[in-house]
Parts: structure tokens; sequence; C-alpha cells
């Protein structure tokens, strides 16, 4: 999933974070996706009823003492129109449900890396304005580069195989030399 930033209108860096098992999917284009305003959640896990409006906006929230789908359910209810979860590690874990959760969750719900969020925190901390996009480029069904890598270790192999049988025939015809020139020795 990808997440190009505004600050203060101005375009910033764009992160890349894991999207839900849950919720809807997201648009596939980036100049389909809505630049939505980012709100921090108070309290900042988003495990109860935020204390802030969120109406319309996109929560940004820390991982941590509850599970994602009530995170997604909280946001949803104050009226998030999705939900940035901050990881608590600089690596991305897929975003799982419990068997027992409420999944009809309307809202997108993604994960960013820990580094990515606190960058956020921080700008909307310093009352700077922050807005993103949310989109999911579609992955195409064959990559080309698997392809090209396919090619090059097929044909490594054939290479390596005539490159094997020449140099093995070579090898025939002089020891076949050496043989008739003993031979014509004696």
């Amino acid at each position: 999933v990808k997440v190009p930033t505004w600050i203060n209108g101005l375009e910033d860096n764009e992160y890349v974070g894991v999207g839900a098992r849950f919720g809807p999917t997201l648009e596939s284009k980036e100049k389909h996706a809505n630049h939505t305003r980012l709100a921090l959640a108070d309290p900042p896990d988003c495990c109860s009823k935020p204390r802030n409006q969120v109406l319309g906006e996109v929560i940004l929230v820390h991982r941590g003492n509850c599970s994602f789908t009530m995170k997604a359910n909280v946001a949803e209810e104050a009226g998030a129109s999705a939900i940035l979860i901050i990881n608590n590690y600089a690596e991305l874990f897929k975003m799982v449900c419990e068997s027992d959760a409420d999944v009809d969750i309307k809202i997108p719900a993604l994960m960013l890396p820990q580094d990515a969020g606190s960058r956020l925190e921080k700008y909307i901390s310093n009352n700077t304005m922050v807005s993103v996009a949310l989109y999911s480029p579609k992955r195409p069904a064959v990559d080309i580069a698997e392809v090209f890598l396919w090619l090059m270790a097929v044909g490594t192999i054939l290479c390596a195989s005539y490159w094997s049988a020449w140099t093995a025939r070579e090898v025939a015809i002089e020891q076949d030399k050496m043989h008739r020139m003993h031979q014509k020795k004696f």
C-alpha cells in the first residue's frame, strides 16, 4: 500500500505500508485516491472512543493495547475515513484479525513502519497540516522481472551444457590424437 503525504499542502514523502486483511480495498491509482487530512487519535491507541473530532479524517494511532479490528471499529464509529496504525517496530507485519472479531469494517486499515508514523505524528503535534492519499497499486499477474530472470537462468544452463559438451569433445579429440601418435611410435 502506498501512502503519499503532503505537509502544509506541499508534497512530501511517500511511505509504504501494509493493508489489513479486513475492511474495503483501496483505490488502485493515486490519481483516484482522496487527499484526506490526517489527525492524531486521543487516546493514541484508539482502543476507546477518541476525545477529539475525527469526522472524515484519516486517524493516526499507535499499535498495542487492543486488536487491530477493535481500533478500526472505534475509528469507524468516530467517523474516521481510514485508520493508519503506527507499528512499534521498524518492520511491517500482516494485520490479521482474531477469530471472534467484528470484521464488518467499512474503512481501510493500514500499518506504517515506526519511523514513518513517528515522523507524521511529530508534524501533527507541531500543528502542521498533514494530508495523505491511500492507494494500493495492482500487481501484474506476471512480473516481467521474473520472466527475465527465468530466461537468464535457462540461458545460463544451456550455455553451460553446450560449453561442457564442447570442452569434453575437445578433450576426447586430443586424447584420440595422443593415442594415435602413441600407436605410431610402436
